[in-house]
Formats: structure tokens, C-alpha cells, sequence
């Protein structure tokens, strides 16, 4: 316990980690809002064409990328600040060394390092999420169609979504014993193109990797970016399975070799 309070309290303090937040806190807060009024607008002129969906769950829940962003931005530099080299001034050596200085057990500090960016994302999900559907809610209000679904699971789903990709960041990071590559790599695959998408497009087995099998968490069958997506339960036990795996294999390479 004092090793993940001294972890949460490094990972706190970085600046970096304010900036994930704020991405995975503020962002999907303000693609919600948005995404409200552009459907309140839509329903109140008749062309709802315009849109892709008419429920304030889906306003809120259409940001959730934007946060998995966030959260691996924090699963990243949860980890690659110990391998960020210090200023001349200060020797210019590496925080992992007075790391395992005073931490020596190495499957320990990963877990401790685990635990406090799954809490912290989860704090950043769970004040992101519910505000993103009370604001949707409030701005289209009753020009919204009754569904009669309840979002309450799709948004647990998105919380823990971001959780494990943040993890998976933070595994592929320690493997990297660098930032700038899983940042990189990551960012651009979830934001930009991504390559499990392509590679779909090849073979039906890519929804088996890890940020298409988890897709169905939090989005709805007809919002998938695939045709036979995974159900939800099956695809977050396979996202889950690829976060303990690369955690696994991150334990492993730190256990065995030089800081």
C-alpha cells in the first residue's frame, strides 16, 4: 500500500498526467456537448438525416474515444517518466534507478504503477462520463425519441474500455523503455487510422485484436466499426485477456533485464 501511495503520488505530480486528464475528462465532456446540440437542432427542424443518432446515450457515449485517448496518454506516461533522462544539472540520470533503488521488487512496482493509472482513469471515466450524459440529456431534452435502453452498462463498459487500453499502453511502454514510440503508435492507431481496421478489412480474425474486440463495451451493434463485432461480454473478456498478456510479458522483461 505505501509503494502504490508513493506511485500515485509521482504519477499525480507529472505534468503529462494533468494533460491526459484533462483529454480524457474535458474532451469527451466538450464532444458530447456538442454533439447535443447538434441533435437537439436536428430533431427540432425535422432533418434528422443530419445525424447519426437521435439519444443523448449516444451524444454521450460518441466521445468515448476521445477519452481512450486520454487514458492511454496517462498509461504511457505513467511509465516512460522513469526512463526520461534527467537535466545535466541533475546528473542527467533516469528516475528508474532510484526507482528499483527503493522498490527492488520490480512485479510489485508494476502492479503498484497498474493500480494507480486504473484508479486514476477510472476517476477521470467515471466524473467524464456521467456529466457528458446529464449534459446531453439536459440540452435535447424531450425533443429526444423514447429508447427505453438504459445506459447505465454501456457506460461501465466505456470506464472499463479505457481502463484496459490504458494498461496496454502501459505494458507496450515498458517493453518500449520509451514514450515517444508507444505514443506514437497508439494515438495515431486510435485516432487517426487504425490498423486492426485495415487489417479487418484482410482477414475477419482482426476483430480478435484487442481495440476492436472491446468495441461493443460501449457502442451500440449498428455504431461498430465492423460488421460481426463481438459481443460485449466475449470482446471485453478478449481485451481483457490481451491486457494481462502484454502486463505478463512487461513483468517479465522488467524482472529479467537492466533498468
Amino acid at each position: 500500500m505505501n509503494l502504490v501511495v508513493a506511485e500515485l503520488r509521482k504519477t499525480a505530480t507529472l505534468p503529462a498526467t494533468a494533460v491526459a486528464l484533462t483529454i480524457a475528462t474535458l474532451g469527451p465532456i466538450a464532444l458530447a456537448v456538442l454533439n447535443a446540440f447538434n441533435v437537439r437542432d436536428a430533431l427540432m427542424s425535422g432533418q434528422t438525416d443530419r445525424v447519426g443518432f437521435t439519444s443523448a446515450a449516444e451524444a454521450a457515449l460518441s466521445a468515448v474515444p476521445l477519452g481512450t485517448a486520454g487514458a492511454m496518454v496517462l498509461g504511457i506516461v505513467a511509465i516512460s517518466s522513469e526512463y526520461t533522462a534527467n537535466s545535466t544539472d541533475a546528473g542527467g540520470g533516469r528516475q528508474i534507478s532510484t526507482t528499483l533503488l527503493a522498490a527492488p521488487r520490480r512485479w510489485t512496482l508494476l502492479a503498484a504503477k497498474a493500480t494507480v493509472v486504473v484508479a486514476l482513469v477510472v476517476l477521470a471515466a467515471v466524473v467524464s462520463l456521467s456529466i457528458s450524459l446529464v449534459a446531453a440529456t439536459t440540452i435535447i431534452g424531450d425533443a429526444a425519441p423514447s429508447t427505453g435502453d438504459a445506459p447505465i452498462g454501456r457506460l461501465v463498459g466505456a470506464g472499463l474500455y479505457w481502463a484496459l487500453a490504458a494498461l496496454m499502453a502501459l505494458a507496450i511502454t515498458v517493453l518500449a523503455r520509451s514514450g515517444i514510440v508507444p505514443l506514437i503508435v497508439l494515438i495515431t492507431n486510435g485516432t487517426v487510422v487504425s490498423v486492426s481496421f485495415l487489417l479487418w478489412k484482410i482477414t475477419p480474425l482482426a476483430r480478435f485484436l484487442p481495440d476492436l474486440a472491446g468495441t461493443r463495451l460501449f457502442a451500440a451493434e449498428t455504431f461498430t466499426a465492423v460488421d460481426d463485432a463481438l459481443p460485449p461480454v466475449t470482446g471485453g473478456l478478449v481485451m481483457t485477456a490481451w491486457a494481462v498478456a502484454l502486463l505478463l510479458l512487461a513483468g517479465f522483461v522488467l524482472h529479467r533485464r537492466d533498468a
